[in-house]
């Protein structure tokens, strides 16, 4: 169904159909739920803090012996916050806390030459977002220090750091 069909077949249902069809949805789909649950009573400041707890636990497990290192659960948590709204600068603090616990972990233990190429994605990706939404000045401080940080230890990819760097300057 088209976008156009079914702002149609909603103009011409009933008020009471409608609001029967949207609990029904609602009760059906936990996306739907979520969704609703966040616009009435966003409780951004709890939903960062969770994800953030959950990133830092790919890197320093408390209930297993081996790290993860998984850049999948960051990307799902910030694909979710984007599609639920959540406010840009959040995001951004999420996209950089990343790659700030994930160099904290690297500086201690040796780690694989895909993690190098998997950090410069997320480092990408979040100084484009930041310098797309305007952020730029509030998270500087941050990119700087991370893209320092990945010079100092290193990094087998700093010069894809560097141009990335490059883009926004």
């Amino acid at each position: 169904m088209s976008k156009r069909a079914l702002k149609e077949y909603v103009s011409e249902l009933p008020k009471k159909e409608l609001e029967l069809q949207l609990l029904d949805l609602y009760d059906r789909f936990p996306l739907v739920k979520e969704y609703y649950n966040f616009i009435f009573n966003p409780k951004e400041d709890k939903l960062i803090q969770d994800a953030k707890v959950k990133i830092s636990n790919e890197y320093y497990p408390l209930k297993r012996k081996r790290a993860r290192l998984r850049r999948s659960i960051a990307q799902k948590f910030i694909k979710h916050f984007l599609k639920l709204g959540v406010e840009a600068h959040l995001v951004a603090d999420v996209m950089l806390y990343n790659i700030e616990i994930a160099q904290s972990f690297s500086s201690e233990k040796k780690v694989a030459d895909t993690f190098y190429k998997s950090m410069h994605n997320s480092f990408d990706q979040a100084v484009v977002y930041i310098s797309q939404n305007g952020l730029l000045a509030d998270f500087k401080n941050r990119v700087v220090t991370i893209y320092n940080e990945a010079e100092k230890q290193d990094w087998l990819n700093f010069e894809d750091f560097s141009r990335t760097l490059d883009k926004i300057e």
